[in-house]
């Protein structure tokens, strides 16, 4: 008797598809009818993504994916599509950093305190002129080299400028409380036993 061949085992023979009009699926050619009145009347597609959606979260779908955002910081209406770009580069009102001062401000204030901001000057300890904030990092370039045409480090600089300061004085040691209260002591005693042997001799001259 001849082997069957695996194209004709009907266990492992691939069953016939069929494409729903609706949503694009592809469904077994058995179930397409059925498949294709659900489809029609519970789903909708949706015109932004094109993303099959139940009809009756068709809203909430489009608030969380598609709808407009309004900025809290601008007032502006942004495309949702358009929001991380917003956030990040585009919105005037959005914190940033001053490039001098690294004070945080926002955008539409950043130019005009650059301006005034990058010509504040600073004592150049190296050739002692007062250098722009914004010429500072071509100043270190043009002009701190060594003999050797090297550029000179800024903590090389700070620490051949660093003075060096005298260690603190010592204090002499304090004494302790209890010795200070013994000698107390001692010094009441001394005190009281001469009084009495004063006040005795005292007596014995007024009897005599």
């Amino acid at each position: 008797m001849a082997a069957v061949g695996a194209d004709s085992d009907p266990a492992t023979a691939v069953p016939a598809v069929s494409t729903c009009a609706h949503c694009q699926r592809e469904i077994p050619s058995s179930n397409i009818d059925l498949h294709s009145v659900h489809c029609a009347r519970n789903l909708q597609k949706c015109q932004h993504c094109g993303e099959m959606v139940p009809r009756k979260l068709m809203d909430e779908h489009y608030d969380e994916n598609h709808a407009p955002m309004n900025c809290t910081l601008c007032k502006e209406t942004i495309d949702r599509e358009s929001w991380d770009l917003h956030k990040s580069e585009k919105c005037p009102q959005r914190m940033v950093a001053c490039e001098y001062c690294e004070f945080e401000l926002p955008a539409i204030d950043l130019n005009e305190h650059q301006d005034v901001c990058g010509n504040r000057t600073e004592h150049c300890q190296t050739c002692r002129k007062y250098i722009r904030l914004r010429e500072w990092i071509g100043h270190e370039m043009q002009c701190h080299t060594n003999s050797n045409g090297s550029a000179e480090t800024s903590s090389a600089r700070t620490i051949s400028e660093r003075e060096v300061r005298p260690p603190a004085p010592v204090r002499p040691a304090r004494p302790a409380h209890g010795s200070q209260h013994k000698r107390l002591l001692f010094t009441i005693a001394v005190t009281g036993i001469a009084v009495m042997v004063g006040s005795i001799l005292f007596q014995r001259d007024e009897s005599f």
